[in-house]
């Protein structure tokens, strides 16, 4: 039995909970149809270029104290939850092995749904991201604004597809979360922290991963509804095509424009830093070949080598 889960509930009265809130119904539980989607993420859009025009003319907000607290939250939230889906899976895995953790209805129990609809939450909450960066008159980049705009209705298409398999796009999605808001909170409170570019390798990797089950369970679904009698398979595959091309189709982006991000932060500067520095190195040989000093000021080191040099031969000579 899940030991983490089991001691949750026992502080809380599950008795008292309504049922569109301890599990996912639509269009009762919150956030459940497509129009109160649609007017979140305009809504989201809204207040976000809304206040950065609004800052404009403003001076920057530090919202040190609330930003780090905000990244706490997510942070702890996310580990917390990440633990709990990966207890329930576990505990699937254990009844109906690797194949059916990832395909059969039975491992898409009514716990790891109320986990996916508390992941959903989250993306919402995680729009308060963008709005610290607006207040705080920081770059508000396309991947940025796209990726908390189109994750929340990713999350959305896939509590309803109800396809066992997404559990692995949350699990993986939470644990980058785990580190990548503590990362926020450590360097909203001015910790330098090197390991950045390691932290977008991740983010690139758990797509990967999330495209590569996507694959397996497409390929399960087609197979059996479409081909059963021409592709070998183990059996049937939870979900839709809706669900699957859009979840493939939004994942592709964020993999595309993940690639673009990493190339462009750290190939290409470090290419440039690179470049940067062989030409100055040689100038400075270039300079040095023809006797000239690198830096024709009084204060450079080879000024002061050369007119040493050059007084004492003179010196010299007077003898």
């Amino acid at each position: 039995m899940p030991y983490l889960a089991d001691r949750i509930l026992s502080f809380i009265p599950t008795n008292a909970v309504p049922p569109h809130l301890a599990s996912y119904i639509p269009g009762e539980s919150p956030f459940s149809t497509w129009p109160v989607v649609a007017s979140m993420t305009a809504t989201y859009l809204a207040v976000v270029f809304g206040t950065r025009e609004v800052m404009k003319e403003r001076a920057p907000l530090r919202l040190t104290t609330p930003s780090r607290a905000h990244n706490l939250i997510l942070c702890a939230g996310s580990l917390v939850l990440m633990a709990l889906i990966g207890e329930e899976v576990f505990s699937n895995w254990m009844k109906v092995g690797t194949y059916g953790a990832l395909c059969v209805p039975e491992a898409y129990t009514d716990r790891l749904e109320f986990y996916m609809m508390l992941n959903y939450y989250f993306k919402y909450y995680e729009f308060v991201d963008t709005v610290f960066l607006a207040l705080k008159k920081k770059p508000l980049s396309f991947l940025h604004v796209y990726h908390h705009s189109a994750t929340a209705i990713l999350a959305f298409v896939q509590l309803n597809g109800r396809a066992t398999s997404t559990w692995v796009a949350a699990f993986l999605n939470l644990g980058v979360h785990v580190l990548m808001y503590y990362y926020y909170f450590a360097a909203a409170g001015g910790a330098k922290l090197w390991w950045k570019k390691y932290l977008t390798t991740m983010q690139i990797f758990q797509f990967e991963v999330i495209l590569a089950v996507a694959a397996f369970a497409s390929y399960h679904y087609a197979a059996y509804n479409w081909f059963p009698t021409v592709l070998p398979h183990k059996g049937d595959c939870t979900g839709s095509p809706t669900v699957g091309i859009v979840g493939a189709g939004i994942i592709t982006s964020y993999l595309i424009l993940f690639l673009k991000f990493f190339r462009k932060t750290y190939t290409e500067r470090a290419g440039s830093s690179k470049d940067v520095a062989t030409t100055g190195s040689s100038k400075t040989m270039r300079s040095h070949i023809k006797g000239k000093p690198s830096v024709n000021t009084p204060g450079s080191l080879l000024f002061r080598v050369e007119t040493s040099t050059w007084t004492c031969c003179v010196r010299g000579s007077r003898r």
